[in-house]
């Protein structure tokens, strides 16, 4: 198993969304435009799971997707976006990359929204194993 095949199948999912998203994945730089939405990515890997003694093991963990919006805009627009994911990262959907599949294992929970970098944040969270 590879965490660089897991995260590319996950971001190459996520930068697929139409209409896109200036985003800021992890480890890079964002400078975001006044009053346009922007997103930023992380990725958390559990502890792997090792069913047997040997080599093989699961891969599981979630990529977190924080949704960051005008402030004083509501959450609706935030919300539509979060629909998009949802439709994106459907329970069951399958990723590919570099051979190695991904599995979507549940509908992405939403997190409470609060206000970040002054812009309203909502997280997103997408559980994978692989």
């Amino acid at each position: 198993m590879s965490s660089v095949a897991v995260r590319a199948a996950l971001e190459t999912a996520l930068a697929a969304i139409t209409p896109a998203l200036d985003t800021a994945w992890e480890n890079t730089t964002l400078t975001p435009v006044v009053d346009v939405p922007c997103q930023r990515v992380k990725m958390v890997f559990a502890d792997p799971e090792n069913g047997e003694i040997g080599a093989a093991f699961l891969e599981r963990g979630y990529m977190q997707v924080d949704l960051l919006y005008p402030l004083g805009a509501g959450a609706g627009p935030a919300q539509a976006r979060v629909e998009l994911l949802r439709a994106a990262f459907y329970r069951g959907r399958t990723l590919t990359a570099s051979g190695q599949s991904v599995l979507i294992e549940r509908t992405p929970s939403i997190l409470p929204g609060f206000e970040d970098v002054g812009r309203y944040c909502v997280p997103v969270r997408i559980l994978f194993r692989s």
